[in-house]
């Protein structure tokens, strides 16, 4: 289409604008034939306001095309220099093909209508899907095998998009429980995120069973991290649709996992790092960024890194807006438990726009670990069951709050209402120092037993640490 009218300035219409207006207003019955206005008068209201907009549609597009500048219409050998009169020459001398053109229009959209609401009822109609085709059979195994014997811990997730959550919480629930699986999942639009402990029976059969969903057969058994444990190790299992399968706080909807930063494989990344620390104090192009809370930093993480003093997840975007300029015309190495955090973090970081390349661990700490028990990570990994902590190294880089002797094993502070772990030696512990800090230990000491649920609370530990700290430019040892 030649020339559209070019807009005037202030609140001035366009002349297209005008054509517009003037297009509404055309009386459409007046430009068909006379035959066709009676096979009109037969359709519905409904078709009638259909026909009449595909009557206006038509008409405004063959008009269009005998423009020849903003004023100039040519049509038959005529020079029209008035939108009035090209409108009145094809009403006029056109009718015809404005008649056939606006038939042709009218059928495909009408074809339109009709697949849209065939496919509607088809969706409606749809019968709704039985999970428990999606539950292995169970009849050659015995439930002994299934709730005594050698147990482990499956960390799990998936990204990929899910029509239905409702029913994949649903399954899962149900899968879980047939295998007699303890645990926590979460369920999102954006996909699934899970720990789950059991029999080696059990998780062989969860695994067998995810990897062959018809949404989740994407996944491969290598993306199942494993680790010895087993039902006891969760209080119960808990299942549930979320709105991220991993809590950053940012909408998937405007950050999608699809931006996270580049995959290494742990031999990959075991590279980087080996490079990272071959060049010492003098390498100040490279950062490699633990993206997990501090009180899983503190107990393990690896060589050279910089670890946020954070609480939670959620407090990452916070921490990554207020600290831009150290990662500026950086390459970042990202680092997290199980792979899922950095995928959200690594896209969140990317978003900013400061970083020269952003790089992510796949598998995170535990398939770095599988590879290199002895590698550049020291100490231990913190996990979200009872356990708080698993090992492949024997190094203690964490020390007791009390004495400051070496100590990596956390319990909860013994303060009914505080949810805070702590470090405290066993000889500080016989001691009495069982509370996070001085303040529930004093509280500790005059508290009642109480059967009300724990409630979190913040104490002197959470009050003396700023929210989101500020860090220096040079990532410390």
């Amino acid at each position: 289409r030649k020339g559209l009218a070019t807009e005037r300035r202030g609140d001035m219409m366009t002349t297209d604008d005008m054509a517009c207006n003037e297009l509404i207003n055309i009386d459409v019955d007046t430009l068909a034939p006379h035959d066709f206005k009676q096979e009109k008068l037969k359709l519905s209201a409904t078709l009638r306001k259909y026909y009449s907009f595909c009557k206006r549609r038509t008409f405004g597009t063959f008009v269009a095309s005998k423009r020849a500048s903003i004023t100039v219409w040519n049509c038959c050998g005529q020079t029209f220099k008035e939108l009035s009169s090209i409108h009145k020459h094809v009403a006029r001398t056109h009718d015809t093909d404005i008649h056939q053109l606006t038939q042709s229009t009218f059928e495909v959209l009408l074809s339109q209508i009709e697949k849209e609401a065939t496919s509607q009822q088809q969706s409606t109609e749809k019968e709704p899907v039985d999970i428990s085709s999606w539950i292995p059979d169970t009849s050659h195994i015995t439930g002994d095998q299934l709730h005594n014997g050698p147990g482990e811990v499956l960390l799990l997730y998936c990204y990929c998009q899910l029509a239905d959550p409702q029913l994949i919480c649903a399954w899962q629930k149900a899968l879980c429980e047939k295998l007699q699986l303890t645990g926590k999942v979460r369920v999102a639009t954006e996909g699934i995120n899970g720990t789950v402990g059991g029999t080696k029976v059990a998780t062989g059969l969860y695994i067998k069973a995810m990897c062959s969903h018809p949404i989740f057969n994407i996944m491969k058994k290598e993306d199942f991290k494993t680790s010895n444990g087993g039902a006891e190790c969760f209080c119960n299992l808990r299942v549930g649709v979320y709105k991220e399968i991993v809590p950053m706080g940012v909408d998937p909807d405007a950050l999608s996992y699809s931006l996270a930063g580049t995959h290494l494989e742990p031999e990959e990344f075991h590279k980087e790092v080996e490079a990272l620390l071959s060049k010492g104090d003098s390498c100040n192009d490279t950062i490699l960024l633990d993206c997990r809370n501090f009180y899983e930093s503190r107990i393990g993480q690896f060589s050279q890194c910089l670890a946020p003093n954070i609480r939670k997840f959620s407090y990452f975007p916070d921490y990554v807006d207020q600290n831009l300029d150290l990662f500026r015309d950086k390459k970042v190495l990202m680092y997290c438990t199980g792979g899922i955090r950095c995928e959200r973090g690594s896209a969140y970081l990317r978003s900013k726009h400061v970083c020269k390349e952003v790089y992510q661990l796949k598998g995170g700490i535990h398939k770095y670990l599988e590879q290199f028990p002895e590698g550049f990570y020291r100490g231990k990994l913190f996990v979200f069951d009872e356990r708080f902590a698993i090992s492949s190294n024997s190094d203690i880089i964490s020390e007791c709050r009390y004495c400051n002797s070496p100590w990596d094993q956390y319990q909860l502070c013994s303060t009914h209402f505080c949810c805070q772990l702590v470090l405290s030696c066993s000889a500080c512990r016989q001691g009495g120092h069982t509370a996070c800090c001085p303040i529930c230990q004093t509280k500790g000491k005059g508290e009642e037993p109480s059967a009300t649920p724990p409630q979190r609370e913040e104490c002197e530990c959470t009050a003396m640490r700023p929210r989101i700290p500020q860090d220096a430019l040079q990532p410390s040892d």
